[in-house]
């Protein structure tokens, strides 16, 4: 979730917001340290700290904050003892009130997060203000962490880059499937007609021609899944993409059987033993038999999210492993 983009829109169509902020977990808790929801003084609201009582009574506290005009408080709960909630942690939340006095800081933060991922560290003044700076730390998106009384927070929208060829059913079914989740999609098919009037946020349509020129400006660590309407086309996507050491994950729809064609093809034309062993064909998660659309798009939106998240925890233990940049979509 874009945060400073949401509460910027807040004050310009409503006059402020509040935002809640989960700082800190002990135990089991519904979401972890970084979570976050805007909310408006009628109790709608974006994001989630995890549903249930608790969020109820955020929201509950966050516009009683807003009938105060509190700039910041901070509180915290046993999940158990006192919202009889069967995770049984404890949760520290921070809730913040902004409104039109705010809007030239918060619109500061909008503008850093629109250029990327950045941290800030908050530090708590006087009674009930946060004042917030750039911080070195280097911090995941949408997460945070209470050191030393202050608060370090991750914001932006690191979403990993995927090249999705091909705009069949499926095609069309995944990029809805992919909507809500971190993925930023760059969605090709050399007929410019196969595309759908609109398209999520995070999704970007793009024409090509030679598949050597598709892949030509994609980031290092990018996902590719190809499902074009041209086995012969697919065979070339798929050779290209297994050629290039920058892809992690390079996926192709298909039977097993074609998946034996198309390693015969791939290694007489040369492609490496090893990077043909890494292809992911049949794509989505295993067990899942149905071949509607919808199922394999939600089964192939699933396995996305299992290897991004592997990734994603072999980058923190090792620095120089392939991480998804920091690019900002929708």
């Amino acid at each position: 979730m874009l945060t400073w983009r949401r509460l910027l829109e807040a004050i310009d169509g409503r006059g402020g917001a509040a935002m809640v902020t989960v700082a800190a977990t002990r135990g089991s808790a519904p979401r972890e340290a970084g979570a976050r929801m805007i909310v408006n003084r009628d109790g709608t609201f974006s994001g989630t700290i995890g549903g249930g009582t608790l969020e109820w009574r955020a929201i509950a506290l966050a516009q009683a904050a807003l009938e105060r005009g509190s700039p910041a408080e901070r509180r915290r709960f046993a999940l158990g003892p006192e919202l009889g909630q069967c995770c049984g942690g404890q949760v520290d939340l921070v809730i913040e009130v902004f409104d039109q006095a705010d809007r030239d800081v918060v619109a500061g933060f909008a503008g850093r997060e629109a250029r990327g991922p950045f941290a800030v560290t908050g530090r708590f003044v006087g009674r009930g203000s946060l004042e917030r700076g750039l911080s070195d730390e280097p911090l995941e998106p949408g997460t945070a962490m209470l050191a030393g009384g202050a608060l370090v927070e991750g914001f932006g929208d690191a979403r990993r880059p995927l090249l999705l060829f091909g705009a069949g059913h499926v095609g069309k079914a995944l990029v809805l499937a992919l909507a809500p989740l971190p993925f930023a999609v760059s969605w090709f098919d050399p007929r410019p007609d196969a595309f759908p009037a609109y398209v999520p946020a995070n999704v970007a349509p793009r024409t090509f021609g030679e598949p050597a020129g598709a892949f030509a400006g994609a980031i290092p660590g990018s996902f590719v899944l190809v499902m074009s309407h041209s086995h012969q086309l697919d065979l070339a996507l798929v050779q290209a993409a297994l050629s290039d050491g920058r892809f992690p994950y390079v996926g192709l729809i298909g039977s097993k059987s074609k998946r034996a064609r198309f390693e015969k093809r791939l290694a007489a034309g040369d492609v490496p033993i090893e990077r043909i062993r890494q292809l992911v064909c049949p794509i989505g998660i295993g067990d899942i038999r149905s071949k509607a659309p919808a199922v394999i798009a939600a089964a192939t939106a699933a396995q996305l999210l299992e290897r991004d998240e592997a990734m994603k925890a072999e980058a923190a233990r090792d620095p120089g492993a392939l991480r998804p940049p920091g690019r900002q979509v929708g």
